[in-house]
């Protein structure tokens, strides 16, 4: 009786012993496994030479910048590319002198110069931005109503107290004619109604030519300026500069994202339609696309799509 006892102790040892042995054997085999996966996953997608083409607008530079660092596994530093803005980079895409761009949607004289040309663009939104207006952190007011933005834009509100802040003239600054972020103003927020001429000043040019530029916003106490959510964030935030709440709702990353804030737009990479499906600019555009790609557009300071 003893002696079967020791037997069943000695094998169930034994048995212990193997199942530890096995757990080991597998664990390393997982280890191996997740090591090759990640591996994998740090490979690059392209090389340098064989990077699609692509071209876009001035606020989608920074994006297409990480894109290609991240996706060719270069220094940001070393990264070479320049965007000739929305117009020409449409023109670039329909002439076939470049692959992919990212820019707004296009106008219909861009639909209408692709059609004559007998291209058909596939347009794919990327990444969300929005509209923000900013003023410096003293000022007490926390949020416009688009109504009162408009009015204020159009002159017909020209002091702080009308609008629940001091009694002091509002300067309202503008941006250049033809920019991005005026061509925003027009069309998401004044919506056909003119805009008051803009605060301009005076400036003497390389050959003693005296000519009057639109000035640039200055966060005076009683200033208020516009730009995308990006730039505002990325470029000209700093520690006395507030974003503004526009009908109650602030222009945080994930009230654009679901769209409660919506004073927005969208960043899309447009390519013909007939490029090819095994193509790299398609490869290109998955990978903007997939989660690895929307969040390397976060990290940049974007608001994902996906």
């Amino acid at each position: 009786m003893q002696e079967n006892k020791w037997v069943i102790n000695v094998l169930l040892i034994i048995i212990m012993f193997l199942v530890v042995i096995a757990c080991i054997i597998g664990y390393m085999c997982l280890t191996n496994d997740v090591e090759i996966i990640e591996e994998k996953e740090e490979e690059a997608l392209f090389t340098e030479e064989n990077y699609p083409r692509v071209d876009g607008s001035t606020a989608t530079l920074p994006l297409a910048e990480v894109f290609k660092a991240n996706f060719t596994k270069t220094d940001i530093e070393d990264v070479e590319l320049q965007h000739s803005k929305t117009r020409n980079a449409y023109v670039n895409l329909i002439n076939g002198e470049t692959d992919l761009i990212l820019v707004t949607y296009p106008t219909e004289e861009e639909k209408k110069l692709a059609e004559n040309q007998g291209v058909e663009l596939e347009i794919v939104p990327i990444v969300k931005d929005a509209f923000v207006f900013f003023i410096n952190k003293e000022n007490p007011v926390e949020n416009l109503t688009l109504s009162q933005i408009q009015n204020i834009y159009s002159g017909k509100i020209k002091n702080w107290k009308d609008v629940g802040g001091e009694d002091s003239q509002i300067k309202a600054f503008q941006r250049p004619q033809n920019s991005e972020s005026q061509n925003g103003m027009l069309k998401l927020v004044m919506q056909g109604i003119k805009m008051m001429d803009p605060i301009k000043e005076t400036i003497t040019g390389e050959i003693a030519d005296v000519i009057d530029v639109i000035s640039d916003y200055d966060n005076d106490k009683t200033a208020i300026g516009y730009s995308y959510y990006y730039y505002a964030t990325s470029m000209y935030t700093n520690d006395n500069m507030k974003l503004l709440s526009v009908n109650g709702i602030k222009p945080t990353y994930d009230n654009i994202k679901t769209g409660l804030y919506n004073l927005q737009t969208e960043y899309y990479a447009v390519i013909r339609k007939n490029e090819p499906e095994n193509s790299n600019t398609r490869k290109l555009l998955n990978a903007m696309k997939s989660v690895k790609g929307q969040s390397i557009a976060k990290e940049a300071g974007y608001v994902q799509n996906y």
